[in-house]
């Protein structure tokens, strides 16, 4: 049995992997984001707790791992920052330990029992607090360490989108860059957007809603929007030929929004599909429990 912990900011999700089809939920807990000793101890109640000992544990976390040191950056997790977390872990658990980027693990999820079923490559994009990515190939990610399929940053963002009439500000990135998609197409970048098009601040779902509805500020900002990610992920589609694109995050939960989206990409890749291309993730469990589940089962099977 696999432990498998989806690691954010405000709590751990827990679950028991017999398989990847076979994951029990169990439960969350706070997660300790400055005490180190506090964050493996919540770990090692988990570890004591389960039905079966688990032969490994599996992470989801939303940071990265650099793949020459080792060390973990984990922005909303102070005590994890700065770490050989996979090293120290492995220590302080006395099991083995394996760590993913949340939105590869989301991506793994999506290939294996998702929309991505049946696809050699599949990339799986998040469109929610922020803009990330993860790509798999046959089955595998391309790149453990999490730094692969990274959409939501570099300074891609367009700034002058004629057909429209619009002049927008390289808009500033938590990553310490300007002109990211993170900080333009997440749900918090369609609120600057619209606060920077009409002068009001408007919550994301408000204006998906508002658009919805035929609302026409809300209408430009979406179409404001679809002109700044579509352009960015047809380029990412055409380089690498993936079968299906898996959205997930709070945006994704706009069917009509990733249609939109859909067709919008579609008018710009190489490839010219008569289907949809961009479409609404699928799975109904956790996708960072369920790709920790697969990795942890990976590792297990070695």
């Amino acid at each position: 049995m696999i432990l498998c912990c989806d690691i954010g900011g405000t709590a751990i999700k827990l679950a028991e992997a017999h398989s990847a089809e076979d994951i029990v939920l169990k439960g969350r807990v706070p997660t300790p984001t400055q005490d180190f000793a506090a964050f493996v101890g919540v770990l090692n109640t988990a570890i004591a707790q389960a039905e079966t000992p688990p032969t490994a544990v599996a992470f989801s976390l939303a940071g990265v791992v650099a793949p020459d040191t080792g060390v973990a950056t984990v922005a909303n997790i102070p005590c994890l920052t700065g770490r050989n977390l996979q090293a120290e872990l492995t220590a302080a658990l006395g099991l083995p330990v394996i760590l993913a980027n949340d939105a590869d693990c989301f991506a793994l999820a999506e290939s294996r029992l998702g929309a991505g079923r049946g696809h050699a490559v599949v990339f799986g994009l998040i469109l929610g607090t922020g803009v990330g990515g993860g790509v798999v190939v046959r089955g595998q990610l391309i790149n453990s360490a999490g730094f692969a399929g990274e959409i939501g940053h570099g300074p891609v963002a367009a700034r002058i989108l004629d057909d429209l009439g619009v002049t927008l500000p390289a808009f500033a990135c938590g990553c310490g860059l300007t002109g990211c998609l993170d900080a333009a197409c997440s749900a918090r970048g369609m609120e600057r957007l619209h606060a920077h098009l009409h002068g009001a601040r408007v919550d994301s779902r408000a204006i998906v809603t508002g658009w919805q509805a035929g609302d026409g500020a809300a209408a430009r900002t979406v179409a404001v929007w679809l002109a700044l990610l579509s352009g960015p992920l047809a380029m990412v589609e055409n380089v690498l030929g993936a079968g299906i694109i898996a959205v997930g995050g709070g945006l994704s939960t706009a069917p009509q929004l990733i249609a939109a989206l859909d067709t919008a990409v579609r008018e710009k890749t190489l490839r010219r599909f008569d289907r949809p291309l961009v479409v609404p993730a699928q799975c109904t469990v956790e996708p960072g429990l369920i790709g920790a589940a697969i990795l942890g089962l990976s590792l297990d099977a070695r």
